[in-house]
Formats: C-alpha cells, sequence, structure tokens
C-alpha cells in the first residue's frame, strides 16, 4: 500500500463523497439477505442512523420485516418494528433498491455442495444484480463465508466489467460474518469487525462504514487475510471439537468419563481451552467453513490433514450415538427395531430454531433405518421435514414416559431436566445435561 499521503485533489471525488456520507450517516445501506446475518447487520445500522433497505428473495421475511415481526432469536420484534415505523429500516424482494444505495453489504449463503466443494451461486448471483446498479461511489461488502481469494478473483472482476475502476469509483471489501445466534452476551455490536479491501481506499472506506456501528473496527492488510480469518476462527473450533469428540471415543473403550476428564484439565489456568463433545457438528459455518479452506488448499496442491481428519472424527458421532442407544437398549433386553425412541432437541445448538446440519437430523435417519418408532420434542422446532417427511413436535411429557429410551441431542434451557429424569425410563445424554442428576439410568456420552 502506498503510505504517502495524498493532496485533496489526488484524492477521487468518489471517494470523498462516500466518505462524507458515511461519516455523516447519510448513506443509504443495501442489505442483502436478511437471515440470521443479514437481518441483525441491518437492524444494527439503522440503529446507528443509516436509512437500511433489506433485500431477500423470501417473500415471508420481507412482509414479516414491514410488519415489524422478527424471526431472527437475536432481533426483538418491538426493536424492528420501531425502527421500521421510523423509515429507518425497510425490506423488499427488488433488486432495483440497489439503485439508490451507497453502500451494500452481501450476507448470501455459502453451502457446500454434497462433493464438500464450494457452492457460491448465492455469491453470484447477488453480484449479477449489483452490477446491473452499480454507480460512482459504492462501497461494496461481502460478508458472506468463502475461500481465500473469492473477493478479488470472482467478485472484482464482475464489477469491473462496468468500466468502473476499483479504489477510485468504486468500492471493494470483504468482512467476515461473526454471528453466535443465541448468545446473549455477543451480539452484531459488539463483536469485533475485521475487515479488508482490495486497495487501501476500500479498506478505509470499509473500516469507516462499520466504525459508526461497531464497537471496535479491526482492519488487515487484504480481503485474503479478511477471508482466511473466518476460516481460521471456524477450523479452530472444529478441529478442537473434534479432539474432544475422539477424546470421548476413547474414554468409552477405557471406562472412562471424559466429562470428568474435561473439567479437571479445564483447571489448569495456562495452555489449556476446554472443548466439548457431543453428537456431531451443527449450525451453518463450523460444520462447513473448514472444508472451504480444505477445497482451496486442493486447487492449490496440497491437503488440509487436520481439517480432513477433524471432519471425519466429527461426522462419525451421530453413528457412535446410535451405538450408545442400542448398547442401552440392549442391556435391557430390547431391541432399536420396534422400541419408542423420543429425542430432545432437533436444533443444532442449544436455544436457537436454527436445524441446518444438525447432527440430531443425522440420529433421527439412522435410527429410522433401525426401525425405531421416533418422537421429538423441541421448544424452538415446530415442525421438521426429514427424507420427504414432515415430523411435529409433541410435548416433553408424555411421550418421556412413554418412549423405551429417551435420547437427549439438544441441551436447551428449557427442558425440565429434572422431571425428564425423574420420568424417563431410560436416558441416553449427548451433552451432559443431566451431569447433577447421576442415576444408573442415565447413560452419558
Amino acid at each position: 500500500m502506498n503510505s504517502e499521503v495524498e493532496s485533496p485533489d489526488q484524492v477521487p471525488a468518489a471517494y470523498r463523497e462516500q466518505r462524507d456520507k458515511i461519516a455523516a450517516r447519510s448513506a443509504s445501506v443495501g442489505v442483502l439477505g436478511l437471515g440470521y446475518v443479514g437481518l441483525p447487520l441491518a437492524v444494527e445500522l439503522a440503529r446507528a442512523g443509516f436509512r437500511v433497505t433489506g433485500i431477500d428473495i423470501d417473500a415471508s421475511k420481507v412482509s414479516n420485516i414491514r410488519a415489524g415481526k422478527s424471526y431472527i432469536p437475536d432481533v426483538s420484534s418491538e426493536e424492528l418494528a420501531a425502527l421500521v415505523q421510523s423509515g429507518r429500516l425497510s425490506a423488499t424482494e427488488s433488486y432495483a433498491a440497489l439503485a439508490s444505495c451507497d453502500v451494500v453489504d452481501i450476507c448470501v449463503p455459502t453451502p457446500l455442495r454434497k462433493t464438500k466443494d464450494p457452492d457460491l451461486s448465492f455469491i453470484l448471483s447477488a453480484v449479477e444484480q449489483i452490477q446491473r446498479f452499480l454507480h460512482p461511489g459504492m462501497l461494496v461488502i461481502l460478508e458472506s463465508t468463502t475461500y481465500p481469494g473469492t473477493t478479488e478473483e470472482l467478485v472484482l472482476p464482475r464489477l469491473a466489467e462496468s468500466g468502473l475502476r476499483v479504489g477510485e469509483q468504486f468500492f471493494l471489501c470483504y468482512s467476515p460474518e461473526r454471528v453466535d445466534p443465541g448468545t446473549a452476551s455477543y451480539h452484531t455490536h459488539n463483536i469485533p469487525k475485521v475487515v479488508g479491501g482490495v486497495t487501501k481506499r476500500c479498506a478505509e472506506l470499509g473500516a469507516l462504514f462499520y466504525q459508526q456501528a461497531i464497537e471496535t473496527v479491526v482492519p488487515v492488510s487484504s480481503t485474503k487475510v479478511a477471508e482466511m480469518v473466518k476460516l481460521l476462527e471456524n477450523t479452530y473450533r472444529s478441529i478442537n471439537i473434534g479432539l474432544a469428540n475422539e477424546m470421548a471415543l476413547l474414554c468409552d473403550r477405557m471406562g472412562i468419563d471424559v466429562w470428568e476428564v474435561i473439567d479437571a484439565a479445564a483447571t489448569k489456568p495456562f495452555g489449556f481451552m476446554p472443548f466439548y463433545p457431543g453428537p456431531g457438528l451443527g449450525g451453518h459455518c463450523i460444520p462447513v467453513d473448514p472444508f472451504y479452506l480444505s477445497w482451496k488448499a486442493k486447487m492449490d496442491g496440497t491437503t488440509a490433514y487436520f481439517i480432513e481428519l477433524a471432519g471425519r472424527i466429527n461426522s462419525s458421532m451421530p453413528q457412535f450415538v446410535v451405538q450408545k442407544i442400542q448398547s442401552a437398549l440392549n442391556q435391557r433386553s430390547l431391541a432399536v427395531n420396534g422400541a419408542r425412541v423420543h429425542l430432545l432437541g432437533v436444533a443444532y445448538k442449544r436455544d436457537v430454531a436454527d436445524t441446518r446440519e444438525s447432527p440430531a437430523l443425522d440420529v433421527m435417519i439412522l435410527l429410522d433405518r433401525l426401525g425405531a418408532r421416533l418422537s421429538y420434542s423441541d421448544p424452538h422446532v415446530p415442525r421438521i421435514s426429514l427424507n420427504g417427511l414432515t415430523c411435529e413436535a409433541v410435548p416433553v411429557f408424555p411421550a418421556c414416559r412413554d418412549a423405551a429410551c429417551v435420547v437427549l441431542l439438544t441441551d436447551h434451557t428449557a427442558f425440565d431436566y429434572a422431571a425428564i429424569a425423574q420420568q424417563s425410563p431410560l436416558i441416553v445424554d449427548s451433552r451432559n445435561a443431566f451431569r447433577d442428576l447421576p442415576s444408573p439410568h442415565i447413560i452419558k456420552l
């Protein structure tokens, strides 16, 4: 980057105008994608004083926002309604709204294909729409998780086809989303925001923009660094959870309580951070993001050994849980085939309604194949579609009393664990949720 101080006449007019709009919070902002990332971001930006337009092809999301009804647990309907009524936040299905936007944040999904390679179709679709309405001064920021190089190699060439010059006439950044749904202590405003730009001016505008709404902004030297930051964060978690899961497998063979081992190790004040085993990985980040890095490594002619090994261990955990269920039933002279098995929690993590990549669904599929008669309770997920069938949640009681085996897969705080322990004939606990209720009929992971 050029560290020389520019004279005012060297600074492009589009940059000056955009900088002044952002600093005055008079810039019009568009947020593409109104899910777990996009809606909280749109609310935070509107709260900061920007006029924000959320754009999503899902008509139900648009209609809910217009009615002031939040579908995201981390956003209250009261606050959403107030912002909508004030005119600070609006929603539309039409990409034509981009024509009047000074800043555009891309918050669309980036899933994996069945072959574990990145599916960037949502990003490409969003960029194509932005390209139609790209105008001088526009700041475009990609937040969707992706592999290093996406912003410069995929997004930039398409926007540059407009004839506008990046860093002078339009500006392009990458800033990884960092959301933790269901966690009250961390939200969009107080989670540090990493941002990298294609050029120095891009980075400066991106950092200035987020500084208006986010407590801490962390500029980095390039979009590739910013893209890699997110992958490192979630790969770190995936690998360490994989280690915890492997420890669970080893301890099970040796007759050792893995939860006691981890709790004791966590008393060390340095050099150790506790991670915990479970039925597998779920959500839109940890099971997916490391494979973006693994795929990129293969494209560059190398292998991400840790990532792939952790992926194999973590993906094996639903089968291990089913084996624990089979063993627990066998000890009572019962077969899985024909047994009523009731599952507690199908969301991918505690106190959220998201079932994406949830290991509970894998457990359900495996048990269904073995002939179990399944039911489930989840206060956040009233119904799920599984293998073409729609399953409805049922009350915890009498389902737990009537089941041959109750399986705790997601440790929601709404569950009354003492009552469940008292009224269930047999429990397989994959989250150590019954740790304060020891009993011979409760089998831990």
